[in-house]
């Protein structure tokens, strides 16, 4: 099954997701019922498994539009668009965006603390991963938000703290819940992490390895927790599949 990004829509009839001049964060699509299978998924994963809580496209699209201007919406976005931890974003320079080529991409640095012994990581010690930015619509976004604040190239572009980001998302749910919409997740920045991650795995033709390499993972291991998502997928998608063998005819017991 393969999960289309869907703009959500509230029963007052707004338009959620679009941010910078109407360009939408999350693209409309065609199917509905494509998101409430991978909704019923989703909660079932997260029923009966220890599966990563994360959002669906149509339910960031969602928290996106809540977000009352583009200082947030956009670094939002990047953790979608990027998978990026919130320190790692939040250490985002312009100099880390690379948007005029025909493959963008961002550098992010890996600042989770790694197994070396006690303390915190050392400045030197972060590990540089590259992040394509496979939405052009995304990339287009950030190439104008960038040109509108017009920072230095090695500047952080959201010179804020973790805290305040998880204040702008309790306003943000706060906001959704006034129109009805309840979230099943905890929003948090770092869930924004966990949707990158099933949302790429969703869509199909990812090997787990590439994923890895995305999110800066060090362990395999740390990355196959968002697999088991993925069986119930394919479980859905097998319904009736029979593995019931009639003997008639059977050229191994033919004559005997």
């Amino acid at each position: 099954m393969q999960i289309t990004p869907l703009a959500h829509h509230t029963g007052h009839g707004h338009p959620l997701g679009n941010a910078l001049q109407g360009t939408p964060l999350v693209r409309p699509a065609g199917n509905p019922e494509q998101w409430r299978v991978a909704t019923a998924l989703r909660n079932l994963a997260i029923a009966h498994t220890d599966a990563p809580r994360y959002l669906l496209a149509h339910e960031v699209g969602a928290v996106l539009a809540m977000l009352p201007d583009l200082q947030r919406r956009v670094l939002i976005a990047t953790l979608w668009n990027t998978g990026a931890r919130i320190n790692e974003a939040l250490a985002l320079t312009p100099g880390d965006f690379e948007l005029d080529g025909g493959r963008p991409f961002v550098v992010l640095r890996t600042l989770k603390q790694r197994s070396r012994g006690k303390g915190r990581p050392r400045a030197g010690d972060a590990v540089k991963r590259l992040v394509p930015l496979l939405d052009p619509v995304f990339a287009q976004l950030a190439r104008e938000y960038l040109a509108t604040v017009k920072l230095a190239r090695g500047a952080r572009i959201w010179p804020v703290t973790d805290q305040t980001v998880r204040n702008w998302l309790k306003e943000a749910d706060t906001a959704l819940r006034g129109r009805g919409v309840h979230l099943v997740v905890p929003l948090t920045p770092h869930v924004f992490r966990h949707a990158f991650a099933m949302h790429l795995l969703l869509q199909g033709n990812l090997h787990i390895k590439r994923l890895q390499a995305y999110l800066g993972h060090r362990s395999l291991k740390s990355t196959e927790v968002y697999t088991q998502v993925l069986a119930l997928d394919a479980a859905a998608s097998e319904i009736g599949l029979s593995f019931s063998v009639a003997n008639e005819g059977n050229p191994l017991l033919l004559g005997r």
